[in-house]
């Protein structure tokens, strides 16, 4: 059995397809992208990194980050068109072995919590909409920060007791979690969603692809 009692998630990006999610509900808002793929995720992912350098609700990080992707790519977005993208999040799609990985892991004995840079009622929505058994979570709104900032898991920590010898941190974000799950000298697993090159910046304790290969490790 693993060393590990608490596994802590990100969610988008990590159990939701937040490149798919982001470049669908950008599509609808703006027509034919003219950038997508990799290309577009790092415009997009940049832009959102400036506007979460001090709180405000997610939902408007969501909206002026769509307002700032559109016009970096040369299109208009009117303000009714950025709500309606900051609306969609609950309907990104998960990654096909999400759902059934975390009811593995249950079984398997370990307390699943989520640390998310959303509001309270959109990760609810999610994890409502794909039956994501999780025994807790952690957002934005509760914290009043953004991960790469450590509140999540202060807050992670002040609700469970948990020691940080017993927590791995489970994560596709190299710069929101598992360089910031370091500092804090906790396990990692960089989950390799979009099969990108390690950065030089990360030392993750475990790499899997997904997570049901996150399961083999641990089992």
């Amino acid at each position: 059995m693993s060393e590990f009692r608490y596994l802590t998630f990100d969610c988008y990006g990590t159990l939701v397809d937040w490149r798919a999610g982001i470049e669908a509900a950008l599509a609808k808002a703006l027509g034919p992208l003219p950038k997508q793929g990799a290309e577009l995720a790092g415009i997009y992912g940049r832009l959102e990194r400036q506007e979460e350098t001090t709180y405000k609700k997610y939902r408007v990080v969501l909206e002026r980050t769509a307002l700032a992707v559109s016009r970096a790519l040369g299109e208009s977005m009117g303000e009714a068109e950025a709500s309606e993208f900051a609306s969609s999040v609950p309907l990104w799609p998960p990654f096909p072995d999400s759902a059934t990985s975390l009811k593995r892991l249950g079984r398997m004995g370990f307390k699943r919590y989520i640390l998310s840079n959303v509001d309270r009622d959109m990760l609810e929505e999610t994890i409502s909409r794909n039956a994501f058994e999780v025994d807790g979570f952690v957002t934005a709104e509760e914290t009043r920060s953004y991960k790469p900032a450590l509140g999540h898991w202060v807050s992670f920590t002040a609700k469970t007791g948990a020691e940080r010898s017993q927590v791995l941190h489970v994560a596709q974000s190299v710069y929101h979690d598992i360089v910031p799950a370091q500092e804090l000298g906790v396990a990692s697993a960089w989950v390799n969603r979009y099969r990108e090159p390690m950065p030089l910046s990360a030392q993750p304790t475990f790499v899997v692809d997904g997570l049901e290969g996150l399961i083999g490790v641990l089992g």
